[in-house]
């Protein structure tokens, strides 16, 4: 592993509804990993905390608003994103307002956990599957 480059931090929400389900999106098929099963979430910039990230990213791809209190932290996954290291940092969330909208992504779904270890998902977030089966 190259240790000159920092980790890549990203965030991920798991959105939780009333009953039990969990919010998943694809990948926009032109984008890296496209067409592949995803938390919501995205990169954490330079001057953001992981929540005040998540809080945007949520904003920005979903419609939704929500607050650092509704983020409970859950799990993290590692990996690598071609020669940088990449750590991912999984948080449920049960309350936000507003309606679930996606704005980029080409299909979504809610589901319940243990339907979501059929679908094809990203390297960092598939670990993530079986914690959230086992805590929901």
């Amino acid at each position: 592993m190259n240790q000159s480059k920092p980790p890549l931090v990203v965030v991920a929400a798991a959105l939780v509804d009333g009953q039990g389900r969990v919010f998943v999106q694809q990948r926009p098929h032109d984008k890296a990993m496209g067409g592949l099963w995803e938390f919501p979430g995205g990169k954490v910039e330079p001057d953001e905390t992981p929540e005040v990230a998540l809080i945007r990213e949520l904003r920005e791809e979903l419609t939704i608003e929500t607050e650092t209190a509704c983020l409970a932290p859950a799990s993290f996954a590692t990996g690598m994103i071609g020669e940088r290291p990449l750590l991912l940092l999984l948080y449920v969330c049960r309350k936000w307002q507003g309606v679930v909208q996606p704005t980029e992504a080409p299909d979504s779904r809610w589901l319940h956990t243990n339907q979501l270890f059929a679908l094809d998902m990203p390297p960092a977030d598939a670990p993530l599957v079986a914690m959230l089966d086992a805590l929901l």
